[in-house]
């Protein structure tokens, strides 16, 4: 166990450069999983009740509506 802490110590926190890297990319990374599950749970939740879900009746109702 000793040993992968050493190697995880020199591989990302040895060096600052290195070590803030890993931060802002685990970070970033982070930010973006957790915009993309808030999401897929905000569309489950609200299913059949945003724009995108009823949309197609409106747009039909504008084409027949162009025909008369």
């Amino acid at each position: 166990m000793s040993g992968v802490l050493s190697g995880l110590y020199s591989a990302f926190v040895k060096r600052n450069s290195i070590f803030l890297a890993t931060i802002f990319t685990g970070a970033f990374a982070t930010n973006i999983a957790f915009d993309i599950v808030s999401n897929k749970v905000w569309d489950q939740i609200n299913k059949g009740r945003q724009w995108k879900d009823i949309k197609y009746r409106y747009m039909q109702a504008g084409d027949e509506d162009e025909d008369e």
